[in-house]
This record gives structure tokens, C-alpha cells and sequence, in this order.
């Protein structure tokens, strides 16, 4: 191999290698998110417990919850509480999010039957596709799952 032949094979591996390093780079930080991330409906799946009071007891529902991208969400959903249907088959709320640029996040939803609120922290991700919840109210241990209803995978 000539000199003019190894130089041309060193310019390529070097200009690899800087495509790759920047690729990885860009993987590492990832897509950055905003309150726009979340638009469209979610189907969530509930698990967990409430851990005193009345209702204390083992937890498992779904929801629906539509958010807008700005910030606002409705919601509506069927929870059963230590095996009790709800009083409402699906009981409506709207509330609020908002998402940091590295997808983590808050939510609150308020109800119109007079439960108390509830406060989340959340995770977005598969980029907007699905999101993880852990409700944050006192003597709670609830999480949820939700997928975006229109997504294919």
C-alpha cells in the first residue's frame, strides 16, 4: 500500500469515527421534551394500593386521559377498590402536567365526584409514546402505564 493509499484509509477511519462519536453523542442525550410531547389520548393500566383510611386496600383500574399539549388533560376512569366496583362506572376528571426536557414530569387530575386529587410524577418515554406514573399523594402506593391510543408497534 502507497503512502497516498494509507493516508486516504486514515482520513476515512478518522472521519468514521467522528460520525460515530457524534452519533453516540446525540443517542446519549436523547430527544429533549415539552409539554408538546404529550398530545392524543392514553389508555393507562392502575395497579397498587391505598395503605389506610376507608378505602384502604388493594387497587386495580384504567383510564383514558386525553391530553391537549399545553399543559391540560381530561380524564375519565374505572378503578375498583378491594374488589368494589366504583360508584361511577367511569368518573370524569381534568387537571394539569407539565414536562421537564429530560421527560420527567408532574401531573394533577381533580375530580368532579369530590375524590381528592391526585398528584403524580411521571415519565415519558419511547419518545411520547408511553408514559409511567407513581402517584405521589400520602399513603398511597399506586403506579400506573399508559399507552397512546393510536400508536403501533
Amino acid at each position: 500500500m502507497n503512502l497516498h493509499t494509507k493516508q486516504g484509509v486514515l482520513t476515512a477511519a478518522a472521519s468514521l469515527l467522528v460520525l460515530a462519536l457524534s452519533a453516540g453523542s446525540a443517542r446519549a442525550e436523547g430527544p429533549s421534551c415539552s409539554d408538546a410531547t404529550l398530545r392524543g389520548d392514553y389508555g393507562f393500566t392502575i395497579t397498587g394500593q391505598i395503605l389506610g383510611g376507608p378505602t384502604a386496600g388493594p387497587v386495580t383500574g384504567v383510564a383514558m386521559t386525553s391530553f391537549e399539549g399545553n399543559g391540560n388533560l381530561t380524564q375519565v376512569d374505572h378503578v375498583v377498590h378491594s374488589g368494589n366496583l366504583p360508584a361511577v362506572e367511569w368518573r370524569p376528571g381534568t387537571g394539569t402536567y407539565s414536562l421537564n426536557p429530560d421527560c420527567t414530569g408532574t401531573m394533577e387530575i381533580d375530580f368532579t365526584d369530590g375524590s381528592p386529587s391526585l398528584h403524580l410524577s411521571i415519565v415519558v418515554v419511547r419518545l411520547g409514546r408511553e408514559i409511567r406514573t407513581v402517584v405521589s399523594n400520602p399513603g398511597t402506593a399506586l403506579t400506573s402505564i399508559g399507552i397512546k391510543k393510536d400508536s403501533i408497534f
